[in-house]
């Protein structure tokens, strides 16, 4: 999907895309062969594992190879002219700038619990509006399934949305709202929150999971119905990688799912039919109930599903 128009909320400063994530695996190899099965374009770049949706030029992840899987920062992209009133904000909260490495175009700096973040000046990548999603049946005397043989590979639009570990749930809420300007969507007390951009977006392009040490959960991808979340799995699942969850529907964000687990014990996500929240709305957000956090309908999540394997 590519975006030809920025949509804006005037007068607020915030983040309006999640341009991209930054990942270290232990095996840059094993992660290429993992997302060209999801259905990425994974490319060599450099010394780096870059991801990309087929016919889009937009680099949504960068993996570098080390010891162990572990997040190594997210990168936001902002207006350019919001760029030296990130400045005053970062210097009126006092919060300490890491050397940049590509000069003025961008702000880093870390998070409550130390994971890097970047402020960069990039077209925006989220969507303008809730994206397309299909639902029919055939007519009667019509079969509605295709042949298995007939099937396609199923390729991601977009990516939604990144989950990540954080040892505290509501002061990550604070951080990532007074220094990024994102907004609460919802969230299930101090276990999992959503947050979206103020500038149009999907109910949430950050989640935040409750932990004892911060990590990575999962990246979520766009697909456009039902069929292809479940076809998805199929095709993971043929070429090995059937351990996961789903297929099922959440409540917050309303999306159906099926986790697809990667070899290191987080996850990447088929989403279909998120809900959306435009730049011209406000979304009233709610503190649910555990049993609204997780899923409307679904099987029993794996015992480990929220389990972060980097805090140990």
């Amino acid at each position: 999907m590519t975006i030809s128009q920025a949509t804006r909320r005037l007068g607020v400063l915030g983040v309006h895309s999640l341009d991209h994530f930054s990942l270290i695996v232990p095996d840059l190899a094993v992660a290429q062969a993992f997302y060209r099965n999801f259905g990425l374009d994974a490319r060599v770049e450099g010394d780096e594992l870059a991801l990309y949706n087929f016919g889009d030029t937009h680099r949504w992840a960068a993996m570098t190879e080390g010891k162990t899987k572990r997040l190594a920062r997210l990168s936001f992209g902002i207006f350019e002219d919001d760029l030296p009133q990130f400045r005053a904000r970062l210097s009126q909260l006092g919060l300490p700038l890491l050397p940049a490495p590509d000069g003025g175009n961008s702000i880093w700096f870390q998070d409550m619990d130390g994971n890097q973040v970047e402020l960069r000046v990039a077209e925006k990548s989220s969507a303008n509006e809730k994206t397309g999603f299909a639902m029919s049946s055939s007519p009667a005397g019509v079969p509605g399934a295709m042949l298995r043989s007939q099937i396609r590979p199923i390729l991601p639009r977009r990516m939604s949305h990144v989950a990540i570990f954080t040892r505290d749930v509501g002061k990550a809420i604070e951080f990532y709202a007074n220094v990024l300007g994102m907004r609460l969507s919802d969230r299930s007390g101090g276990g999992v929150a959503f947050l979206h951009g103020p500038h149009g977006s999907d109910h949430h392009m950050l989640a935040l999971v409750a932990s004892d040490a911060p990590g990575f959960h999962h990246c979520s991808w766009d697909v456009g119905s039902v069929n292809d979340v479940g076809l998805g799995a199929q095709q993971m699942a043929d070429k090995g990688f059937a351990a996961g969850w789903g297929l099922g529907r959440h409540v917050l964000g309303s999306n159906y799912f099926f986790y697809v687990r990667d070899p290191w014990g987080s996850y990447s996500e088929y989403s279909a039919d998120m809900d959306y929240i435009p730049a011209d709305k406000d979304w009233q957000a709610g503190d649910h109930d555990v049993a609204d956090a997780m899923y409307l309908w679904a099987p029993k999540p794996p015992e480990d599903f929220i389990t972060n394997f980097e805090a140990r």
